[in-house]
């Protein structure tokens, strides 16, 4: 191993903002991690941490936990909460479908998805993030009127997730297949990863997608937009 992730993976252990077994604070994660009661939000395959560090700034009044597998990943994110005294961003260094054993049912508001592994293939389909497995999962910690946001320049994974919430009791309140078409003026969006900007210079569009659950079958010709769809 370079000794680059070496000293970034002894550095790792030592951060007070990275959990790779965190306790049990099923259902009390504001209260015993942020000392607070704030609402939280989780932004899975997190990578570099850049949106839960974004939306930390704009947001101290909310709670942000970055979620990869990958410490070398994480730890330019947790550095740089560290670096700026973020008192409000966490990360976990974890699997995907392990946070139905970290959060208690309804406790968290809000899920990030930016650009993630599109697996494609029909034989990798239950690895995407979108897929009904995870959604399942998804749906067991995020409160009843929770948003999940996914930001992606993959088109088949676009349209995949849209295919799953029509078939599932989930409702969609956003679809829009070239944010940048216009001036973005939803500064949330305008949040850029370093995937994003590696799309964008190769000429490709950003896709976005917000949606929730339901137990009414959603209409998507309800939520289009200008965009074409």
């Amino acid at each position: 191993m370079p000794r680059k992730k070496l000293k970034r993976f002894a550095e790792l252990s030592t951060f007070n903002n990275v959990f790779e077994d965190p306790p049990d604070w099923r259902g009390r994660w504001s209260q015993k991690c942020f000392g607070n009661s704030n609402p939280i939000t989780l932004e899975l395959a997190c990578g570099k941490g850049e949106y839960t560090l974004g939306l930390a700034q704009r947001y101290p009044d909310r709670n942000f936990i970055g979620i990869d597998r990958k410490g070398e990943r994480i730890w330019k994110g947790a550095r740089i909460a560290l670096d700026q005294n973020l008192k409000n961003v966490i990360f976990l260094r974890s699997d995907i479908e392990q946070i139905i054993h970290l959060f208690d049912k309804n406790e968290i508001s809000e899920i990030w998805i930016t650009f993630p592994d599109p697996y494609p293939g029909q034989s990798k389909a239950s690895k995407r993030l979108t897929s009904p497995r995870l959604l399942n999962i998804y749906r067991k910690v995020l409160k009843s009127n929770g948003i999940i946001h996914l930001k992606t320049d993959d088109e088949d994974l676009f349209d995949y997730t849209i295919g799953i919430l029509k078939a599932g009791d989930c409702i969609v309140h956003k679809v829009n297949r070239d944010i940048y078409r216009q001036s973005v003026s939803d500064e949330l969006l305008a949040l850029k990863t370093t995937y994003e900007k590696r799309h964008l210079e190769a000429g490709r569009t950003i896709k976005y997608l917000r949606f929730g659950f339901n137990k009414k079958q959603p209409d998507i010709n309800k939520y289009r937009d200008n965009n074409r769809y």
